[in-house]
């Protein structure tokens, strides 16, 4: 068996709980777990090596930043061996390079191999949610497809809060070791699932075609524009993650909160928002026939939020976690933004316009980290933060503004 779409008079909700779905959902979980986990353990890991506050401020930037650039090297290197090796390699392939990684970077005894360690844990995972989403969305028929990608976003940015909760309860360390030890485990599942029966009829009735080709997406200038949108759209959340909440212990000083904000806190607290936003944009879309409308309006929620952050005058850490939650929350549309990318191209590039968008978009937080440590010095954290903010939401809002709808496109066509 190798597709789960039945007659339209037929569709049942229950396919949502077929094994692909279920252990896409659960892949996805441990994917967020190892990539977020350094971002929980930044401090606290830098500190052990006997790193000063400001060490840890700059050598944590530039570790999170060769994590960010294995992101997107990865992207492209397993979004093309998706679409010409098929979904499945790509799910296999990702997880061993980043569980083993992982589990090294718990013996870590200085910022350079913690860096170069990073780098090829961001080369693993940046192959993982691209091929999950294509993977669902290709199994499971239009009428049901958007509920498939939320329950597989939102299950997987649980991984968040149980990478905080680790964190909590053991060391560093033991942090990296479970999260490893978690994607070892996973491979066992990923033997019962089975491959796209879009991808397989792409192979054979349509041998002439290119598969996986990144260059088509610069081809020609309006391809470009339609891939540099797909990955404007996206860039808002990790403005909230890698720039709001991994630097809140900087915000938390500038806004004079006297307890200290613990940053791991706020990445748990925007993951579990995220978890709960990725739930409801499914059904939103599908009740607003639009994924357009959907991810609009929750990115207006987010900019919002945002705002509220860093201008809203917060003066305790009850207050900056709350925003935090609700801020995930609202820029949980990464499950109809990923599903949306699938349904703009062909199954000859679906894998590598999916797997490729996100890897790029966790590549922007490099130049976005340099920009604000390049102004913060003049301007101060929140101002900084609140310029770069401004961008990246006005860039996210105009390539919404110009996209194609995809609400209950068909997959089954090729470049």
């Amino acid at each position: 068996m190798q597709t789960l779409t039945p007659s339209p008079a037929r569709v049942s909700f229950r396919l949502l709980f077929a094994l692909p779905v279920i252990v896409s959902a659960l892949g996805f979980f441990v994917d967020v777990y190892d990539m977020l986990i350094f971002s929980i353990v930044r401090v606290p890991s830098l500190q052990s090596l006997g790193l000063s506050e400001a060490e840890v401020s700059h050598a944590g930037t530039f570790i999170l930043n060769c994590q960010q650039a294995g992101l997107v090297i990865g992207g492209f290197l397993w979004g093309a061996l998706g679409d010409k090796r098929g979904r499945m390699s790509v799910l296999f392939g990702s997880i061993i390079t980043y569980s083993l990684t992982n589990i090294a970077c718990g013996f870590v005894q200085d910022v350079n191999t913690y860096a170069v360690l990073r780098f090829l844990a961001g080369v693993g995972l940046s192959g993982e949610i691209g091929a999950a989403i294509v993977l669902v969305s290709e199994i499971l028929p239009k009428e049901i497809r958007s509920y498939g990608s939320s329950i597989v976003a939102g299950i997987g940015y649980l991984g968040a809060g149980v990478a905080y909760l680790t964190v909590e309860y053991f060391n560093w360390r033991m942090a990296f070791w479970v999260g490893g030890g978690m994607g070892v485990a996973l491979l066992l599942l990923r033997v019962s699932v089975f491959e796209s029966g879009i991808f397989n009829r792409m192979k054979t009735e349509h041998t002439q075609v290119s598969r996986g080709n990144f260059l088509y997406f610069f081809s020609s200038w309006p391809q470009a524009i339609k891939y540099l949108r797909c990955v404007a759209v996206g860039i808002p959340t990790w403005f909230i993650v890698g720039i709001l909440a991994t630097f809140a212990n900087e915000f938390g000083q500038a806004l004079g909160i006297e307890e200290v904000v613990k940053p791991g806190r706020c990445v748990m607290m925007i993951y579990v928002g995220l978890a709960g936003g990725d739930l409801l944009s499914g059904p939103l879309s599908h009740w607003l026939q639009s994924r357009l409308k959907a991810i609009t309006g929750l990115l207006l929620f987010s900019a919002l939020l945002s705002g509220i952050y860093l201008f809203g005058g917060i003066h305790t850490t009850g207050g900056l976690y709350t925003v935090c939650l609700l801020a995930g929350f609202c820029t949980g549309y990464i499950a109809m933004f990923l599903t949306m990318v699938a349904e703009l191209y062909g199954t000859n590039l679906r894998n590598t316009a999916t797997t490729s968008v996100p890897s790029v978009v966790r590549g922007t937080l490099i130049p976005m980290t340099l920009l604000f440590q390049a102004l913060k010095p003049s301007m101060g954290a929140l101002m900084a933060a609140g310029l770069l903010g401004v961008v990246v939401y006005g860039l996210s809002f105009w390539s919404l503004s110009r996209m194609d709808e995809t609400f209950g496109k068909d997959l089954d066509f090729v470049e």
